[in-house]
């Protein structure tokens, strides 16, 4: 028996003639949207076929509704993805014609004025079979003729400074060119041919997240040797932010596939990338060994004092070698300094308030009524850690001055009041 009325649950939470321009309207209209994939999700059992033409309705009303969306959430390109991920199950679970889902396919890619997503072709494998995946491909190979050759920067400029409506064309012959590419990968990965996938993913091996995505495609394949080595590639690149989030992947392949190599290759990342969530990756993985890398861990880290007393607060829950290493290496990290000296006044109250008076002079150094109520609430504590102690005068006096200081900022004298601090007295 079918899903009753699945376009009547669906449609009317898909489209709407609401200002999603505005921000929290869109966010609301991503939430609905989620609500119809759920929906559609649950439906997929029952009736997949009415499923598949209902889920095509949402995903052609719902790119029309995020071209003029304020998605700055992402809640609303995150369900059209939902919905994407699915039309190729409930393909597979009642194929269409054939004819009808490759014209879908190429008007989705090809012909579609949201161009913001891409569809996984391999994915479509189960429900095109064989023939349906070569009739893809001769698809592809007839769009890709009409192309004219790929005009060089200096041709793409002349353009359009000369003749503006060829240089537009080229711009759509350009998102072409990407989308079959794009094809042209994931066509490698349905092939499962290695030397594809490296030639069509690694491209002119210019930058490490290309080699970073042609190790996961070979992962992908089974080929998880090659994989490990495209990784271990995409990690030595260069030192960048591709480079570091490829070194994680490389790590995770060996831990899967290779275990007793990958101690060897966390600490590797560690000097290459001396941070302190590296450094606690190394420490959880290493386990009963950690003693083995400690000392060379902490001798990288506290190259970088900022990094270093993270670790020792977060990755070794280590107060007090914390603030030693702060004190040692001169940290100056301003939001790091709060939370240490928030941590350690439970352990020695007085010890903290030339840190405390710090925060607080730099907190003054704004005008912004957010800091003089933090600079109020820090000193207000600072109060109470000293009270009954030699200290508390010196506190008292250092509010003195500053209200001194400060006195033609009414705000400041204003939050200082609020958190009942003493006033100056003449």
């Amino acid at each position: 028996m079918g899903v009753v009325n699945l376009p009547d649950q669906v449609l009317p939470l898909v489209r709407t003639r609401a200002n999603v321009a505005q921000w929290r309207t869109a966010d609301d209209y991503g939430m609905h949207l989620h609500e119809a994939v759920d929906i559609l999700e649950r439906a997929a059992a029952a009736d997949p076929a009415e499923a598949l033409t209902v889920t095509q309705k949402a995903i052609a009303s719902a790119c029309k509704v995020i071209m003029r969306a304020d998605d700055s959430s992402g809640i609303i390109g995150d369900a059209i993805r939902r919905m994407l991920d699915l039309h190729p199950e409930l393909a597979a679970l009642a194929p269409p014609p054939r004819r009808t889902l490759l014209d879908w396919m190429t008007r989705f890619q090809f012909d579609n004025e949201c161009d913001y997503f891409e569809i996984d072709p391999a994915a479509y494998a189960p429900a095109l079979g064989q023939e349906g995946m070569e009739a893809y491909r001769v698809k592809l190979g007839e769009i890709r003729a009409t192309l004219p050759p790929a005009p060089t920067e200096d041709e793409e400029r002349a353009l359009y400074r000369a003749d503006r409506p060829a240089w537009e064309r080229t711009i759509t012959h350009r998102h072409t060119r990407f989308v079959l590419d794009w094809n042209d990968r994931r066509l490698a990965v349905a092939d499962r041919d290695v030397d594809a996938v490296i030639a069509t993913h690694s491209r002119e091996r210019k930058v490490a997240a290309w080699l970073h995505e042609t190790a996961e495609a070979l992962a992908e394949i089974g080929a998880f040797d090659l994989a490990i080595d495209w990784a271990r590639q995409a990690t030595h690149f260069d030192l960048g932010h591709q480079a570091a989030k490829a070194s994680g992947y490389w790590c995770e392949l060996l831990a899967e596939h290779r275990p007793d190599e990958e101690l060897a290759a966390r600490l590797e990342v560690v000097r290459r990338w001396p941070t302190a969530s590296n450094a606690a990756t190394l420490r959880t993985r290493a386990g009963a060994s950690w003693p083995h890398h400690e000392d060379e861990v902490m001798a990288t880290l506290e190259k970088r004092p900022r990094e270093a007393v993270s670790f020792a607060l977060h990755g070794l829950k280590d107060l007090t070698l914390a603030w030693s290493l702060a004190h040692t290496h001169s940290l100056d990290d301003f939001g790091l300094w709060q939370e240490l000296a928030d941590r350690y006044e439970k352990v020695e109250p007085l010890a903290v308030l030339p840190i405390n008076i710090e925060l607080v002079l730099a907190e003054l150094e704004h005008a912004d009524a957010n800091r003089y109520r933090s600079a109020a609430r820090r000193l207000a504590k600072m109060r109470r850690l000293a009270s009954g102690t030699s200290a508390a005068e010196g506190v008292d006096r250092l509010i003195a001055e500053l209200r001194e200081t400060h006195r033609r900022r009414p705000r400041l004298q204003q939050e200082f009041d609020r958190a009942r601090l003493p006033s100056v007295r003449r």
